[in-house]
């Protein structure tokens, strides 16, 4: 009896993503998607470097074309930020080697680009030292805009401030028989 051909699982030889990688660049016309693939992430990945980290997962790299790269972004908002940054992304495309002269962008929404997440705000409420030293700040002002909106602020916080007090005062503290 003659014994089966020993055939290997596809863990033990390439990986699926590899070998349609292979094959891809075996036909004339499939290497040129890939080529046009391989460009694209590329570009991708110059763009990535030269952004702040909130704004690198909400665009796409559609084309380049005469010197004028193309990116897919998915909000107005994105779209507004990333014009301020422009010439400093061209920059540092043509320091990367990019022939580029010029960004556009298309804003096309609901692509399932992730949206811009904003950072959280850090803030502080403020204690009766930074109360006191703005009631200083306000008693050597003149009368004016300034003293105005700083006496608006010791207002408001003083009052939220009062609140906190009171009821921190009224939470039943600790005794000494709770304890033993």
């Amino acid at each position: 009896m003659v014994a089966p051909p020993i055939r290997r699982s596809r863990s033990s030889g390439q990986s699926g993503s590899t070998h349609l990688i292979g094959w891809l660049g075996h036909d004339s016309q499939s290497a040129n998607v890939l080529a046009t693939a391989q460009m694209h992430l590329n570009m991708r990945s110059a763009v990535v470097s030269a952004l702040p980290a909130n704004m690198r997962s909400a665009f796409e790299v559609i084309k380049l074309d005469n010197q004028v790269l193309t990116l897919m972004v998915s909000s107005a908002a994105f779209a507004a930020k990333f014009r301020q940054l422009a010439p400093r992304v061209t920059a540092h495309m043509q320091k990367a080697g990019w022939n580029i002269a010029e960004i556009k962008l298309k804003v096309q929404g609901g692509l399932g680009l992730p949206d811009i997440v904003k950072p959280l705000r850090e803030a502080r409420t403020l204690d009766q030292t930074d109360l006191k030293a703005f009631e200083d700040l306000r008693s050597a002002l003149r009368p004016g805009p300034l003293a105005d909106a700083v006496a608006k602020l010791l207002k408001h916080h003083q009052g939220t401030t009062h609140n906190s007090v009171q009821t921190t005062e009224q939470d039943p503290a600790p005794s000494s028989e709770a304890k033993s």
